[in-house]
């Protein structure tokens, strides 16, 4: 049975900036992202609320940050989170490794690369299979590597998990202390569009169910990073980069991002 925040009608602090954040919308808890050969589910009647920042317009819903890790597993990734994102389990991993060689793989021979938030290995498989001498997954919600990683790596990756945390900032702290100083997180999570507040809670990536809970303005992804001292770039909407110290080997990366 699913046990949600309830919602107050007062605003709350926005989780990034600490503005106030009114209610905004909801969708059921059921809504997917709408993304192809997705299963569309039935209604659940369980209203999720969410809120959208006046000062940074981060949209966020707080009906989970009273859910232990162990409810995450129960009701979003459980036996059915396939259904609802069937690239998770390859095809993405496998196309971000081709980007992660493609960007660093004349490097590759000095850098220690860790995957946060990799969920099932495949993209570190697919890199030391490619001459990576260093490529560990770190999940907390994947029983096999849910270990902390050890050490300090040069580049994290961190694909599609910040839309996932219920408190990005702590989130991305976590993130953050496994970085060394020089060193790149490249991470990918959809920042939201100019016409969001026309679309607003029917944009397609809001999706509970997929666990997409934390949705990013440009200025709220880079506020959230600057409370760990990063600085944040973009190649797009959906690919970043954060860093303390730009490192030699992601240099070539400089002008090919904006702020």
């Amino acid at each position: 049975m699913l046990s949600l925040k309830p919602a107050s009608t007062e605003a709350t602090p926005c989780k990034i900036c600490r503005q106030p954040a009114p209610l905004f919308g909801l969708v059921d808890f059921n809504r997917n992202c709408q993304i192809p050969d997705c299963v569309k589910l039935p209604l659940t009647g369980t209203p999720v609320y969410h809120r959208r920042c006046s000062a940074c317009g981060f949209l966020f819903t707080d009906a989970f940050d009273d859910w232990s890790p162990d409810d995450f597993k129960t009701h979003i990734y459980n036996g059915g989170y396939l259904a609802v994102d069937p690239g998770y389990q390859e095809a993405r991993p496998r196309s971000n490794a081709g980007l992660v060689q493609q960007v660093f793989g004349a490097h590759k021979a000095t850098l220690r690369v860790l995957d946060f938030g990799g969920g099932n290995d495949v993209l570190c498989a697919d890199l030391r299979a490619a001459g990576f001498p260093v490529a560990i997954t770190y999940d907390p919600f994947v029983p096999e590597y849910a270990k902390p990683p050890e050490g300090k790596f040069n580049l994290v990756t961190c694909f599609e998990t910040l839309e996932h945390m219920p408190d990005p900032v702590a989130g991305i702290g976590a993130v953050v202390a496994n970085l060394a100083d020089p060193g790149l997180v490249l991470f990918s999570t959809l920042l939201q569009p100019q016409n969001f507040d026309q679309l607003g809670m029917n944009w397609w990536y809001v999706g509970p169910r997929n666990g997409h809970i934390s949705m990013f303005s440009r200025d709220a992804l880079n506020k959230a990073w600057r409370v760990h001292g990063c600085q944040t770039g973009s190649f797009n909407d959906n690919l970043h980069v954060a860093f303390r110290t730009m490192p030699e080997f992601a240099k070539h990366l400089l002008g090919r991002t904006v702020a």
